[in-house]
């Protein structure tokens, strides 16, 4: 089940897209503002997020911006109550995917989300390359020159998300919600044992390393 973080500071209208998105298979959840957005996004995996624009503290326009310099490549579908050329340019150049004028058309608004999902999907499933190593998401396999691994899907799934967004930091609640679902009972203690196992196969591949963030999670640094 996806997971759609909607951030606006109108109750009445948050608790109107939490209804439609839950009556059509998403789970939701809701922030007041930027600030709370960006508290829930260093906690939970979220798939898309609907994003007010004129917000208190931080503005949706602040927030996408400042999710687009940390790596994160989700959706955002913006929503606004006045569109002008310059608020909708502004929208696009910070980096949203996608725009929406209040009063929204649920209708219409699921039908975005559910594009936006599958184009995100798409891009997901794409194959890395780095340098001469490959990773094949549809067979779960790491290739370099002639020598092809098949990992366990795990295993794989946590590489290739930290190989996704190279630099960018995980904390170890956010890779055991991506990688192990939202209602597992992994702990950490997982998460750090398919760490190691990945260090420990790929210890000679000087094309990437994975690095532990004291304090914070893992992430991955490309060598070239």
């Amino acid at each position: 089940m996806e997971t759609i973080l909607i951030v606006e500071d109108d109750q009445h209208t948050r608790n109107l897209m939490e209804i439609v998105l839950k009556n059509n298979g998403f789970r939701t959840i809701s922030a007041e503002n930027g600030v709370e957005a960006l508290t829930i996004l260093d906690k939970q995996c979220v798939s898309l997020i609907i994003l007010d624009i004129m917000m208190p503290k931080m503005d949706g326009f602040q927030l996408t911006k400042e999710l687009r310099e940390a790596n994160f490549q989700l959706p955002i579908l913006m929503v606004t109550a006045k569109e002008t050329p310059d608020e909708k340019k502004r929208g696009f150049l910070v980096g949203t995917d996608d725009y929406m004028t209040k009063p929204v058309d649920v209708e219409e608004m699921i039908l975005r989300i559910r594009a936006l999902l599958r184009r995100s999907k798409i891009a997901f499933e794409q194959k890395i390359v780095i340098g001469e190593v490959v990773l094949d998401a549809e067979s779960f396999t790491v290739s370099r020159e002639s020598f092809q691994q098949t990992l366990p899907q795990k295993e794989f799934l946590l590489l290739f998300k930290l190989l996704s967004y190279p630099g960018k930091i995980f904390t170890r609640l956010i890779l055991m919600d991506e990688i192990w679902g939202y209602e597992s009972e992994t702990d950490e203690k997982t998460v750090n044992v398919h760490i190691n196992r990945l260090r420990e196969r790929f210890s000679d591949y000087p094309e990437f390393t994975i690095v532990t963030v004291r304090g914070l999670g893992y992430k991955v640094v490309k060598n070239l």
